[in-house]
């Protein structure tokens, strides 16, 4: 059985949706969010679980007989940034000590394409260095702790790492009106009947649904064989406004929606070494997963 912390979030259920795609048996954590969303329904087993609660995670492995470790548990930085880093450290050492004591195979772990921060090599690949500059989010300083601590902790332990950078994801159980992507916020506004504010044709970056990072996930966690320790968690190339926009033109009869030329293209993850080891590649181009999210989005308000 895998374990799947923080398995009702966006990219945790995602991940879980795809592991038993493949036929392995899933147990997920939940703690705040407890709405299961309907592609999970009765094909995870949901465990209500403070994941800083050392004692009643180890507990897990009572009732679970536990292989692997999928670890997404993570909160949103409120006033207090000690307070984040003491609760999501506190998590993921609970996370390591639980892999450690069951001894499982596998510990995967979620990083961010936001390690690479002041790599001006582009795209960004597993190999590059990471620089030392100024992160502009408490959530990628952590993330950038978790590789370190993670690789240390499981040390001689017989644990396989897994550190999955992943990249900028989108997709159903995402915030609306998230301000960590852009774009259901500007799909949201679409089916609202708005005209949104007119987006630069080339503008873009790092872009990857969601079905598709979970399903990327997954095969790391169940290929026979992993050659690194360290995976690039996307797409592979990166998505243009003017993509987004005639997706949304396409799947709307009469909508047109207003681009400016110009704009520039950010850096993205090469995940040629996902590929190389998993055999992952893509399943939705921009113009498939616009059309999945907005027929999600008929029945599901995230």
């Amino acid at each position: 059985m895998i374990l799947v912390t923080g398995g009702l979030g966006m990219i945790g259920a995602h991940t879980a949706r795809a592991l038993t795609d493949l036929g392995h048996d899933v147990v997920v954590t939940a703690h705040r969010r407890t709405e299961v969303p309907s592609f999970l329904d009765g094909r995870v087993t949901v465990e209500s679980l403070d994941v800083t609660d050392r004692d009643a995670f180890l507990a897990l492995a009572d009732r679970h007989e536990i292989g692997d470790i999928v670890h997404l548990a993570g909160t949103i930085p409120g006033e207090d940034p000690v307070g984040f880093f003491r609760t999501d450290t506190t998590a993921l050492l609970n996370a390591l000590d639980a892999a450690r004591t069951w001894g499982v195979g596998r510990f995967a772990v979620a990083s961010s394409l936001g390690v690479y921060i002041g790599q001006t090599v582009s795209p960004w690949h597993e190999e590059l260095a990471l620089p030392s500059v100024d992160l502009p989010h408490l959530i990628i300083a952590f993330k950038k702790a978790v590789e370190a601590l993670t690789a240390h902790a499981l040390a001689g332990s017989g644990v396989r790492p897994v550190v999955l950078r992943i990249g900028s994801v989108w997709g159903p159980l995402m915030d609306p009106e998230s301000s960590f992507n852009p774009i259901p916020p500007y799909i949201s506004a679409v089916l609202r009947g708005e005209r949104p504010s007119p987006l630069l044709a080339d503008d873009g970056g790092d872009s990857c649904y969601a079905p598709d990072a979970g399903r990327a996930i997954a095969l790391l966690m169940t290929t026979e064989t992993l050659r690194h320790n360290t995976y690039n968690v996307s797409r592979g190339r990166p998505l243009r406004q003017r993509e987004l926009v005639g997706a949304l033109e396409a799947i709307t009869p009469g909508l047109r929606l207003d681009l400016r030329p110009g704009g520039q293209t950010g850096p993205h993850l090469d995940v040629s070494r996902l590929a190389e080891d998993t055999g992952f590649a893509p399943a939705f181009d921009v113009a498939a997963a616009v059309a999945d999210y907005v027929a999600w989005r008929k029945n599901n308000s995230r």
